[in-house]
C-alpha cells in the first residue's frame, strides 16, 4: 500500500426547511450513494472559499460559509487513497435547485433536500455515517478513520 499525503476537501451542510441538502456524486450514476455537496480545497484558497466554489458548480447555489461542525476521515485501504473532509454549516443566499442545472464536471447528477426521517429510515445511502448529527447537532463532531464506500 502506498502512503500519500491525504486529499483535504470541504463540504457544506445547508438546511432549508429542515431538510438537508444532498448530492449523488458518482458519475454515470455508479452508484446509488449521496453525500453533502463540495469537493477538494485548492491551495492557496480558502476552505470557504473553496465550499462556495464547490456549491455552484455542483448545485447552482451561492452560500455563505458559518463554522465547521465536522472533520470526518476516510481511506481505501488497497490505494492507499486517504481524504479528511470539512464540513461547514452553510445558508443559501442565492439560486434555488433546478433539474436543469450542470455540474460543469459532470459528476453531481442529482441533488435534492431530504428529512431527517428520511436519512433516518434508511430510505438511501448515504455518507458519513454522523451526517444527520452533524447537521442538526449543536457540537462539533469528529468522525475518525473509516474505509471507502461506493
Amino acid at each position: 500500500m502506498s502512503h500519500r499525503t491525504p486529499r483535504l476537501a470541504v463540504r457544506a451542510l445547508i438546511l432549508h426547511e429542515d431538510r438537508l441538502l444532498l448530492v449523488n456524486a458518482y458519475a454515470g450514476r455508479r452508484s446509488d450513494l449521496w453525500c453533502a455537496p463540495g469537493g477538494g480545497a485548492q491551495p492557496g484558497t480558502s476552505l470557504p472559499d473553496n465550499l462556495i466554489r464547490e456549491v455552484h458548480e455542483e448545485c447552482g447555489l451561492t452560500v455563505s460559509v458559518g463554522e465547521p461542525v465536522l472533520v470526518n476521515e476516510f481511506h481505501d485501504p488497497a490505494s492507499g487513497f486517504h481524504q479528511a473532509d470539512i464540513y461547514f454549516r452553510c445558508s443559501i443566499i442565492g439560486g434555488s435547485l433546478s433539474d436543469a442545472w450542470r455540474d460543469p464536471e459532470r459528476v453531481v447528477h442529482s441533488r435534492r433536500f431530504f428529512s431527517r426521517e428520511e436519512l433516518s429510515s434508511g430510505a438511501i445511502r448515504f455518507k458519513p455515517d454522523s451526517l444527520p448529527a452533524a447537521a442538526w447537532g449543536g457540537t462539533m463532531l469528529y468522525d475518525p478513520l473509516e474505509p471507502i464506500v461506493r
